[in-house]
C-alpha cells in the first residue's frame, strides 16, 4: 500500500500525456479546421466516390500506377464510365487543374510531404517565361523518371 503516491502519479502523467493534443489546441488557439480546396467545376465527377478519395486515393492512383505499367491496362472503368488511367491527364487536366489549390493544400494540412507521385510524373506548375523542363528542372532531378 506504499506504491499509492506512484501509482496516483503514474496514472496523472499518462492522464496527461495522452490528452496533451487536445489541451494543446486549446492553449493554442489554432481550430483544426479542414483546408479550403478548390474543387472542379459543376457536373464534373471523380474517377471514385469523394469519400474514398479522401483516405485513399494514394491506393487508387497505386493501383493505377501498377495496371498501366506491369499490366499496360490504361483504362479504369467506374459507374458506368471509362477514365483513361493518368494521373496528369485525368485528374489534374479534367478535373484538379490548380494543383497548389487543391493537391498541395491538402497534403501540406495532413503533413504529407513530397508524396511520391512526382517521382515519375512532372509537376503541372508553370515554369518562369523562357525555362524548359530539364533533368534540373525536374522534382528530384529525376527527369520524369
Amino acid at each position: 500500500m506504499n506504491d499509492r503516491g506512484w501509482i496516483l502519479s503514474g496514472l496523472l502523467a499518462f492522464w496527461i500525456l495522452f490528452t496533451f493534443p487536445a489541451w494543446h489546441r486549446l492553449i493554442a488557439g489554432k481550430p483544426a479546421t479542414a483546408p479550403g480546396l478548390t474543387l472542379p467545376g459543376p457536373g464534373k465527377e471523380c474517377v471514385a466516390p469523394v469519400s474514398y478519395m479522401k483516405t485513399s486515393h494514394m491506393l487508387l492512383l497505386r493501383d493505377w500506377r501498377d495496371r498501366a505499367v506491369r499490366d499496360n491496362i490504361r483504362t479504369y472503368f467506374y459507374n458506368g464510365k471509362t477514365y483513361a488511367i493518368s494521373l496528369t491527364g485525368t485528374c489534374l487536366q479534367q478535373c484538379h487543374a490548380d494543383k497548389a489549390g487543391f493537391c498541395d493544400r491538402c497534403h501540406t494540412y495532413n503533413g504529407v510531404h513530397d508524396p511520391a507521385c512526382w517521382d515519375c510524373h512532372v509537376d503541372p506548375r508553370p515554369l518562369p517565361a523562357g525555362v524548359q523542363r530539364t533533368a534540373s528542372t525536374e522534382p528530384g532531378g529525376r527527369n520524369g523518371h
